[in-house]
C-alpha cells in the first residue's frame, strides 16, 4: 500500500510540476545544467552570439551582444580569466532572460538537479516524441483523481452515521474537489498563457 501511495504521489508531483506556468517550468534556466547555460557555453566556444539572442527580448539584444564581446576579449588571457568572464556572462544572460519572463533572478544554481518533469519535457523535445511525457502526465492525473474520488465516495456512504463520519466525508470531499479544481485551474492557466503569446 505504501509503495502504491508513493507512486501516486510521485506521479502527482510530476503532473503538477508539468502543468504549472512557464515561470515554474523554465525555472531550470537558472541552473548550470539548464538550456540557457548550455547554449551559452557552445556560443562562447564558437564566438557566435546569434544562438543566444532567442533567450532574450529584442530590446536586450544589444546588451547581450556587448556583454558577449567583452567576455570573448577577456576569456583568452588565462584559464582563471576564462572562468571569471564566462561566469559573468552566464549571470548576465540568465538575469536578462529571467527578467523577460517577469521572473526573479536569484543567482545561478550550480549542481542543482533539474526537476524530473522538466527533464522529461526536454527529452521529449530532443527525441521528437511527446508520447512518454503524455503517458506519465495522464497516468498521474488519473491516479490522483481516482484515489481522491474513491476516498470521498466511500466516506459519503457513511456520512450520515455520525458527526465524526460526516466530518471525515467533508474532509475527503474538500480534498477531492480542490484537487480537481486545482488541476483544471492549471490547465486553464496554461492555455491562457499560451493564448497571450
Amino acid at each position: 500500500m505504501q509503495t502504491k501511495l508513493k507512486k501516486t504521489l510521485t506521479y502527482t508531483a510530476i503532473s503538477v510540476a508539468m502543468l504549472t506556468s512557464s515561470h515554474a517550468a523554465f525555472a531550470h534556466c537558472d541552473t548550470m545544467e539548464g538550456p540557457v547555460i548550455k547554449t551559452a557555453q557552445v556560443a562562447l566556444d564558437k564566438g557566435d552570439v546569434t544562438p543566444l539572442l532567442k533567450w532574450v527580448e529584442p530590446t536586450e539584444e544589444q546588451n547581450i551582444t556587448q556583454a558577449f564581446e567583452k567576455t570573448l576579449k577577456v576569456r583568452d588571457k588565462s584559464s582563471q580569466s576564462k572562468e571569471l568572464a564566462d561566469m559573468y556572462f552566464y549571470e548576465t544572460l540568465v538575469r536578462i532572460h529571467r527578467a523577460g519572463e517577469d521572473a526573479p533572478y536569484t543567482g545561478l544554481k550550480p549542481g542543482v538537479d533539474i526537476d524530473p518533469a522538466v527533464a522529461l519535457a526536454d527529452k521529449a523535445l530532443d527525441s521528437g516524441s511527446v508520447d512518454k511525457l503524455v503517458k506519465i502526465l495522464t497516468k498521474a492525473m488519473e491516479s490522483g483523481i481516482r484515489e481522491r474520488f474513491s476516498h470521498a465516495s466511500n466516506n459519503q456512504k457513511q456520512a450520515d452515521n455520525s458527526v465524526e463520519e460526516g466530518r471525515e466525508y467533508i474532509a475527503s470531499y474538500v480534498e477531492f474537489t480542490h484537487y480537481v479544481e486545482g488541476l483544471h485551474g492549471l490547465i486553464k492557466g496554461g492555455a491562457a498563457h499560451h493564448d497571450e503569446h
